[in-house]
């Protein structure tokens, strides 16, 4: 068996046996992704970093160093340039107000991604523009009205009776809300199909070091640009269209009394954001609650049952999550190598651990498995699924 890439490149898995989708639960039929040109190695950051922001204390440039080998990125892809610092000398001056000219760039530089990403998803689904029924946007990169949903399905030439969502600001957990979201669409909308799109840059938070603010420091070694794309419907067409997942049940929760431990601010400097040292312990706090409530739903009691697609938000949480669940170490690989290969890049990340892990289970492996993600609130996003 075969399957050729938006690229053009062809891989080959031994035949496996396909499992048929439930009747009405959505399936996944497709994904794309894209990137800006930059493609950053973790071992040129910090020289780049330095110099572009002009910064001169060598106990940042230390701490900077430290926390690009801690975060396990290997590369990572950033709409940021020369070109843009040359136009935009003020982004990297300290206290200039620059959130006019952070959208100015920010904005179009997300639909163009998004595009991108759409457009090889929907060429590896092998449908029509015109079928897609439905598209649910997510961002916390971009800050207008029209919001990016209406410009992304402008520009693929969507029906204008297109269902459009714009989901703003949700941070890492956006991705699976999305996902969430238009499972909801495609089973309540027989025959529908639906484009999710996700985007992201760090523009807005870009910004010269200041030890004020330790988080700058994180986020710079960490945070990566791009887009990723997924078509979602229900009842697949045999023959037409290839469901690779089952979105089969969703759960949203809240910790209560954690608002402030993710908090970030849109200011005329663009968003600051800070991190609370505990949010790794309150995820591990929780998390085993959350996972079992999901699990219950196909019967499932032992962790290491299941294939595990999570959000890694940062090398602290995966091992949290590890360690609290005792799963075996091959169990977040798919999330490990996105990590390694694209840094954090929010929203989007889900869908490209999600990308590896179709790979890894066309080979083989179970058939139940949890998609996982965490974000400001402190949010839990969790989807039951199950290998097609």
């Amino acid at each position: 068996m075969s399957e050729t890439y938006s690229n053009g490149a062809s891989k080959h898995y031994a035949t496996t046996s396909r499992r048929a989708p439930t009747s009405g639960k959505a399936t996944l039929l497709a994904i794309g992704k894209a990137f800006p040109g930059q493609l950053i190695p973790q071992e040129c950051l910090v020289e780049g970093y330095i110099r572009d922001t002009k910064c001169d204390d060598d106990s940042i440039k230390e701490k900077l160093e430290r926390l690009c080998k801690t975060t396990t990125v290997k590369t990572r892809y950033t709409v940021m340039s020369k070109e843009i610092l040359d136009k935009y000398p003020e982004l990297a001056t300290e206290g200039s107000p620059t959130i006019r000219q952070r959208l100015e760039i920010a904005n179009p530089a997300v639909v163009e991604m998004a595009l991108k990403a759409s457009m090889a998803c929907i060429n590896e689904w092998g449908g029509s523009v015109e079928d897609i029924t439905h598209i649910v946007y997510v961002s916390s990169s971009e800050v207008r009205l029209p919001g990016g949903d209406l410009y992304l399905a402008s520009q693929l030439g969507l029906r204008n009776d297109v269902g459009r969502v714009m989901l703003y600001f949700l941070g890492c957990y956006g991705g699976v809300t999305g996902l969430r979201v238009a499972k909801d669409i495609a089973e309540n909308n027989p025959g529908s199909r639906v484009l999710l799109a996700t985007s992201e840059t760090t523009i807005l938070g870009f910004r010269p070091p200041n030890k004020a603010r330790p988080y700058d420091l994180v986020g710079a070694a960490l945070f990566g640009d791009g887009a990723a794309a997924v078509i979602i419907g229900a009842n697949p067409v045999a023959g037409k269209e290839s469901p690779f997942m089952e979105l089969n049940y969703s759960v949203q929760q809240f910790l209560p009394g954690t608002h402030d431990v993710i908090n970030g601010q849109l200011t005329e400097e663009g968003i600051n954001f800070k991190l609370g040292r505990d949010l790794p312990q309150k995820i591990e706090d929780n998390i085993q609650e959350f996972c079992s409530k999901l699990m219950s739903k196909a019967g499932l009691t032992d962790f290491n049952d299941l294939f595990w697609a999570v959000h890694p938000g940062g090398p602290a949480i995966l091992n949290r999550l590890e360690s609290k669940l005792k799963l075996n170490e091959e169990k977040l690989k798919c999330s490990r190598r996105a990590l390694m290969d694209y840094g954090n890049a929010s929203s989007n990340t889900i869908i490209y651990v999600l990308e590896y892990m179709r790979d890894e289970l066309r080979r083989g492996g179970e058939e139940w498995g949890l998609a996982l993600a965490f974000g400001p609130g402190i949010t839990f996003e969790g989807i039951l699924l199950r290998s097609l």
